[in-house]
């Protein structure tokens, strides 16, 4: 054999692998935490004190909404040779609050579903 052509034979195995990947935006929601939120009681400060800052406040006239939000992005890669392929799923705790005039908290919107994503290849089906 010729040196190159054994050469890239060797080097066959460094061009292939793979990749696992998890990252994560802002601070997890507890649904303990926001099951302790009462429309009619709790107000706009006592949420932000519960909850931290929101990710975005919203003015609606004389209202607002507060709109909190953890995100968990899994990703899974598979390198050949000739070929890459790279599978993300991305999925959201998100949490909106509504308050009226006075800052009262007027009714809570969530869902929890960060514990759902998965690390998957572009073929696998994830929302069956």
């Amino acid at each position: 054999m010729h040196a190159r052509t054994l050469l890239a034979i060797l080097m066959l195995p460094a061009l292939t692998g793979c990749l696992i990947d998890r990252s994560t935006m802002n601070t997890p929601l507890a649904p303990e935490t926001v099951a302790a939120l009462e429309p009619g009681r709790t107000t706009a400060r006592e949420a932000v004190e519960l909850l931290g800052a929101p990710v975005e406040v919203v003015q609606l006239a004389r209202r607002s909404a507060y709109r909190y939000e953890f995100t968990v992005s899994k990703r899974a890669a598979l390198f050949l040779v000739v070929v890459n392929l790279r599978g993300e799923d991305t999925r959201a705790d998100r949490l909106w609050l509504f308050f009226d005039e006075q800052d009262v908290l007027t009714h809570v919107g969530s869902t929890f579903e960060s514990g759902d994503a998965a690390y998957a290849l572009p073929w696998t089906r994830l929302h069956d």
